[in-house]
């Protein structure tokens, strides 16, 4: 089928490239020595640990809630939509949301899917649980089976807040 001839010039050109990849990164590896760092290039200065901390935290939550717009909380809202409804009784693959802020944990009427984690952090979803828990809820509630990431801007936590509030009124 093939001659030796043939044969022997496949095999030249596989080891040959082999041999390319190997020098390659070794003269790769030589240059830029990614395993070691030299000295700090240059030093950014930060301000110090001591004072200041509490403005560097933003408003409380008190503050956010009463400037709290329940129109851009419906917008940010739909990315919970797509495990929650904002109707009473209708639950989806997490709990019916509709009268939540003031209810019990763990109490949505039909839903029988929780995790037990929720309540180890409280009895009623006040405003204050639930700005906690829509930061991140796995850190709130560990072992919890929400796999939402959170909301990371208070404010957003204040208005999704501030419309679930609004809903039941």
């Amino acid at each position: 089928m093939f001659d030796t001839m043939t044969v022997t010039k496949i095999a030249a050109g596989l080891f040959g490239a082999w041999l390319v990849l190997l020098l390659g990164k070794f003269v790769g590896e030589e240059l830029y020595h990614a395993d070691t760092h030299g000295e700090q290039g240059y030093m950014i200065e930060v301000a110090s640990g001591e004072g200041g901390g509490a403005a560097e935290e933003g408003p409380d939550l008190e503050t956010l809630m009463a400037s709290a717009d329940p129109a851009a909380g419906e917008k940010v809202f739909r990315k919970c939509s797509a495990c929650h409804k904002a109707v009473e009784g209708e639950n989806a693959v997490g709990p019916y949301l509709y009268g939540v802020v003031g209810r019990p944990i763990d109490s949505a009427e039909g839903y029988a899917s929780y995790s037990g984690a929720l309540e180890q952090n409280g009895d009623v979803w006040s405003p204050e649980n639930l700005f906690a828990f829509l930061e991140k809820p796995s850190s709130w509630a560990p072992g919890t089976t929400m796999g939402f990431a959170g909301l990371s801007k208070p404010a957003d936590r204040a208005n999704v807040i501030a419309y679930l509030d609004s809903l039941d009124d």
